[in-house]
């Protein structure tokens, strides 16, 4: 791995958004958590997130940092990456509702609609019950938040609302979510995520 003594050093793209709290979560779970703004900051890492915020804006701030195709190149080579919010829009190979020249890292197998739920005054929360994370119910963060729309044959469905809405996706080593739960306590989604980096690092 490239952390000290084993321990998975895992970035988070700093460029905008809830940045901080991801890193504390991480942190908490027994990684060494960076922040990523350069592409050298991003070949010292072995897993990503990509946290919420303003995907338009982490967008074009990707390609003025120069980090946009490195990070495309990189999930192509299998780097674990977890995405939340815009981190999920920001993974989706399809968009519905994207800005003007929007673009993705892509990678994940997905349709996702940007915004799906409305405005930030139309945040809300629930309880999911995600079975891959055994029980206890997920309290989940709905922000100006995307859904997926549509699950291509490469990815699965991880975490749905009740009405069957589809918020949550994997696929290898790309994990997804339309939520926050890195502001809610929760960390499993984290773990998940770190277990993939252990995996890989130790191949």
């Amino acid at each position: 791995m490239a952390g000290s003594s084993g321990t998975p050093r895992v970035g988070v793209l700093a460029l905008q958004g809830d940045v901080r709290e991801h890193l504390s979560v991480l942190s908490s779970l027994g990684a060494e958590a960076v922040p990523v703004r350069t592409p050298v900051d991003l070949a010292s890492v072995d897993g990503l997130v990509l946290p919420g915020g303003e995907s338009t804006v982490i967008d074009k701030l990707a390609t003025t940092f120069g980090l946009r195709d490195p990070i495309r190149s990189a999930i192509a080579d299998g780097l674990p990456v977890f995405g939340t919010c815009a981190g999920l829009i920001l993974l989706a190979d399809r968009i519905v509702d994207g800005g003007p020249g929007q673009r993705t890292f892509g990678g994940l197998d997905v349709t996702v609609r940007r915004n799906a739920f409305g405005s930030q005054l139309d945040s809300f929360e629930t309880d999911l019950d995600v079975t891959v994370l055994g029980s206890g119910l997920v309290h989940a963060v709905f922000i100006r938040a995307p859904l997926v729309e549509e699950v291509g044959a490469a990815a699965t469905p991880l975490a749905r609302l009740a009405d069957g809405t589809v918020v949550g996706v994997e696929q290898g080593n790309l994990l997804g979510l339309s939520f926050h739960p890195e502001m809610t306590g929760e960390s499993r989604f984290h773990r998940r995520f770190l277990e993939r980096v252990s995996a890989r690092a130790s191949t």
